[in-house]
C-alpha cells in the first residue's frame, strides 16, 4: 500500500476509532500510535473503548455515537462481531469506510484489518511452551474470550500447534476469564487445585497472563511454566523475576499507526490489502532489553 499523503485544506477529516478496551496499557499504546500518525497525516481522531473487554453493550453504544458524528472514516476492533453487524451495515450505507484493527471484525464490510497474525503468534507461544517442558506434561489455557477473533485465534493457534507438533503435551479444556486479572487468577488457582501435576499455563492477553501469574504465585506451587501474551509492566516484572518464562508481544503502536494510515489511504481512494500484518515478537529474559523488543513493549 503506498504511503498516504498528509491531508491539506480546511477542516481536518475526522477518524473515529473504537477499540476493545481502554484500561490495559496495550490500548494506550495503540492510541499513542494512532495519535502520532494522525498528527503526521493531518487528520483528527477520537479514540474510545469500554472500561473492560466484557462490556459489549458499552462498545456498541460507543460505535453508535461514533457513526452519529458522521466521521470521514471509522477504525473498529470488535468485542462481538455479531452484535456489531447492524452498525457495520449502517456505516457502509452512509459511505463511511471502516478499517478493522487488532481482533478485527468478522464481516466483509471493513476494507482491511491491521492486526497481529494471532494464530501464528499463538503457535509461537505453544512452541516455546513445548520446548520448556521437553515436549511432555499437562498444559492449561486461560483465554480472554471466545467471541472475538483474537480470543479464538490465540486459542486455536496454540491448540493446533500442540496437536500437530507435541503429542506428549496433554492440553486441558480452555478456560475463559474475560481478560480480567482477578477472574483469571481464580481460574488459574482452580486449575492448579484440580490438576496438581499441571506443568504449564498459557494466558492469551495482558489481563489473562497477569491473572495467571497472580494465581500461580498465590497458589504457592513451584515449577509451573507460565507463558503470556502482550506486555505491560506486570508481565515484564514477572519475566524479570522468573515467575513467567516469556510472552508474545504485538506491536500496538504499529497497530494504531497502520489503522490511521489505512483510513487516510481509503479516503484517498487507494486500494487496501485485505490484511495489514503488524508483526509480533517472542520475548523472555534473554532478549527483553534488546532495543528492538523494548520498542514494542509498553509499560
Amino acid at each position: 500500500m503506498p504511503s498516504p499523503t498528509p491531508m491539506s485544506g480546511g477542516t481536518k477529516p475526522l477518524i473515529a476509532i473504537v477499540s476493545k478496551g481502554f484500561q490495559h496499557q496495550f490500548w494506550q499504546a495503540v492510541k499513542a500510535g494512532a495519535d502520532s500518525e494522525a498528527a503526521k497525516l493531518g487528520v483528527t481522531i477520537t479514540f474510545e473503548g469500554p472500561p473492560t473487554e466484557a462490556d459489549v453493550e458499552i462498545q456498541i453504544d460507543e460505535l453508535t455515537q461514533a457513526i452519529a458524528k458522521k466521521p470521514a472514516a471509522i477504525g473498529f476492533a470488535a468485542l462481538d462481531s455479531k452484535a456489531a453487524a447492524p452498525l457495520m451495515q449502517q456505516a457502509k450505507d452512509q459511505n463511511i469506510p471502516v478499517i478493522a484493527f487488532d481482533s478485527g471484525v468478522d464481516s466483509d464490510i471493513p476494507l482491511t484489518t491491521a492486526a497481529t497474525d494471532n494464530k501464528a503468534a499463538a503457535a509461537e507461544a505453544a512452541k516455546h511452551m513445548s520446548e520448556a517442558l521437553g515436549g511432555k506434561g499437562k498444559v492449561a489455557l486461560v483465554v480472554h474470550d471466545q467471541t472475538s477473533a483474537s480470543g479464538t485465534q490465540r486459542r486455536d493457534g496454540f491448540v493446533e500447534w500442540m496437536k500437530a507438533n507435541a503429542p506428549g503435551i496433554q492440553l486441558l479444556e480452555p478456560q475463559y476469564g474475560g481478560g480480567d486479572q482477578a477472574k483469571s487468577a481464580d481460574i488459574a488457582k482452580s486449575i492448579i487445585a484440580a490438576n496438581p501435576d499441571i506443568k504449564g499455563i498459557y494466558g492469551s492477553n495482558e489481563g489473562s497472563a497477569i491473572g495467571v501469574v497472580k494465581g500461580v504465585t498465590e497458589s504457592g506451587v513451584k515449577g509451573i511454566t507460565v507463558i503470556g501474551f502482550d506486555s505491560g509492566q506486570a508481565q515484564i516484572d514477572a519475566i524479570n523475576s522468573g515467575v513467567m518464562l516469556g510472552a508474545i508481544t504485538q506491536n500496538p503502536v504499529g497497530i494504531g499507526e497502520q489503522t490511521v494510515a489505512a483510513a487516510v489511504a481509503a479516503l484517498e481512494g487507494q486500494t487496501l490489502p485485505k490484511v495489514i500484518d503488524t508483526g509480533f515478537y517472542w520475548y523472555d529474559k534473554s532478549n527483553i532489553n534488546d532495543p528492538k523488543i523494548q520498542a514494542v513493549l509498553y509499560k
